[in-house]
């Protein structure tokens, strides 16, 4: 059995591990969460761990949290606001090419188990692209995503010129990606880019109570299940058959469909 992952090896990410889930908030408060190297090669090392031990992986960012008498303000929430922009500047074409956000989003969305992305404030460039690789995506009303990278004079090279157009349509992926659009929380919720909007102090309760349905399904069966749904149209219906044939023989399937036929003798 896999050992835990040691929260204390971790600078860039807060950690809390169960049985079947996982929850990392993406941790650097200072410059708004912003996805420098060293939080690339972190959440790598979270991926290694969800390839050999499979479970629910929760990507947040930092909570917000109501005024109090010491803090009047309080504290806005924020997922990423995109890549370091420090380092980003500092990036030659031998580094575009590396590709080292759209590698690592694309291993996180290649997970075994789901993906849930809670996102609250600023979700925008790579932040935006992170949320995107998630399977499922939970808003708050104070959630801004968008692409600003055009501003910038580079583009969003990191899966939002092909994921975002499946996401929302190429009428929309273009105003985000070439006009710089800024979605609210309402926007991301009426066009189907989140699943579900809830106040900043219920997002993460939100997305844990998701995780939890998910892990009342039998575990094999959902990560079949997500492989078989990204998979290219023409390996269907032969992928659905086989898997299907490999979960007919499990004894999880038995046991459950016992169970349900047992219930309804009552």
């Amino acid at each position: 059995m896999t050992e835990p992952l040691n929260d204390a090896l971790f600078t860039t990410l807060l950690l809390t591990e169960t049985d079947d889930r996982l929850d990392v908030r993406l941790h650097r408060p200072e410059v708004r969460n912003a996805i420098d190297q060293a939080m690339v090669d972190e959440l790598h090392a979270v991926c290694a761990h969800l390839e050999s031990t499979p479970k629910i992986l929760i990507l947040a960012g930092t909570a917000s949290q109501p005024p109090t008498e010491e803090n009047p303000k309080g504290v806005k929430g924020i997922f990423a606001s995109g890549a370091d922009i420090a380092q980003l500047r500092e990036r030659r074409r031998d580094d575009a090419l590396a590709g080292i956000n759209s590698t690592l989003f694309d291993r996180i969305a290649k997970l075994p188990m789901p993906v849930i992305a809670a996102l609250d404030g600023y979700a925008l460039g790579g932040g935006a692209e992170l949320a995107y690789a998630a399977d499922f995506r939970i808003g708050t009303p104070e959630l801004r995503l968008g692409q600003p990278e055009t501003g910038l004079g580079i583009m969003a090279a990191a899966g939002a010129t092909w994921r975002l157009k499946e996401l929302v349509g190429e009428p929309l992926a273009k105003e985000i990606l070439l006009a710089g659009k800024i979605l609210t929380g309402e926007d991301c919720l009426r066009v189907g880019l989140i699943t579900d909007l809830v106040p900043g102090d219920e997002l993460i309760d939100a997305a844990r109570a998701l995780a939890g349905r998910i892990g009342a399904q039998d575990r094999l069966a959902v990560r079949l299940t997500k492989s078989v749904f990204h998979a290219p149209r023409e390996a269907h219906p032969m992928i659905d058959t086989l898997a299907q044939g490999m979960l007919f023989e499990s004894e999880e399937k038995f046991r459950r469909m016992q169970d349900f036929l047992d219930r309804k003798k009552k």
